[in-house]
């Protein structure tokens, strides 16, 4: 069977349209229908009607699918497993990864496992830290580098480094002895820019309300924007130091102290199964053991 006609016939399912099918593969419209007429006739059934100007599965069709669908997984993981050979990688590595150690500790910590172990093939995928534990556990990735201790009981969680929360406000220019403004001020004056964080926000705005501030807030649920909103005037956060450091570096945000209010501290995380960590992750730890000693673990 040509592989090209199940590829034909996912996205035909998709799109219940032939005419998108084409447009989709970047092939002719009678092409599209040839490639489902061959699989019809190999598989000896129909497996689309047309209603109107548009097609859907018959029950064969729907039955079919899922078939369809897991064979074509496994030739792609084939297909990506034979290039990575070609390329030299004897053994591969999955890592799920908050966006923020993804963008301050994970490259160095790259620079290094590559440089120690050139024949892994490394995957990062970027996950939102309260989605990281169910990566890891259902074997989609075979770490994690989080921003949380993880929900799922059957994983080993370890300290890497513990990080300050800092007021950062955008910087408003000026003489560099010039007094830094107030930061109740600026709090009471300013949107405050909330969520960006999956731990520390509803203890710390419950702190601030206490303390008799009537604060107005935005959500904003990602690091990144919200600096940029930072930048643009249109508020500001508590936020990790390590995710502004080139931004208080180039004199782009001000650190404002906050006396009287105690912030809190954020960790990061790795993240990997009770049993049976492949050998490739394994070295990964080691290499954080030795960055981030003693790497205690989270009971």
């Amino acid at each position: 069977m040509d592989i090209k006609l199940l590829q034909t016939f996912e996205v035909a399912a998709s799109c219940e349209n032939f005419h998108q099918t084409a447009e989709t593969l970047y092939i002719a419209q009678p092409t599209v229908t040839q490639h489902i007429r061959q699989l019809e006739k190999e598989l000896d059934v129909a497996l689309f009607e047309r209603v109107g100007k548009r097609v859907r599965l018959t029950a064969a069709g729907k039955r079919f699918l899922s078939h369809a669908k897991l064979i074509l997984s496994q030739w792609h993981a084939g297909a990506e497993e034979m290039v990575a050979w070609k390329q030299g990688y004897k053994e591969t590595l999955h890592i799920a990864v908050s966006p923020i150690i993804a963008r301050t500790s994970l490259p160095s910590l790259i620079h290094r496992y590559t440089k120690e172990h050139p024949e892994v093939d490394i995957t990062i995928k970027i996950a939102d830290s309260i989605d990281i534990g169910l990566l890891v556990q259902s074997g989609q990735a075979h770490l994690g580098l989080s921003r949380m201790v993880p929900y799922e009981s059957q994983l080993a969680t370890y300290l890497m480094q513990t990080d300050p929360i800092v007021f950062a406000v955008p910087h408003y220019g000026g003489d560099m002895d010039a007094p830094l403004p107030d930061w109740e001020q600026e709090l009471l004056t300013k949107r405050l820019l909330t969520h960006n964080h999956p731990i520390y926000w509803d203890p710390l705005l419950t702190a601030l309300r206490q303390r008799g501030f009537a604060i107005r807030t935005m959500g904003v649920t990602h690091v990144d924007v919200t600096k940029r909103f930072i930048e643009e005037g249109l508020g500001i956060s508590f936020l990790p130091r390590s995710a502004i450091l080139r931004e208080l570096f180039e004199n782009r945000f001000m650190e404002l102290p906050t006396p009287g209010l105690e912030l809190p501290k954020v960790a990061s995380y790795v993240v990997f199964p009770n049993s049976n960590l492949i050998a490739s992750g394994q070295r990964f730890v080691d290499i954080l053991a030795t960055l981030y000693a003693p790497l205690p673990k989270v009971t």
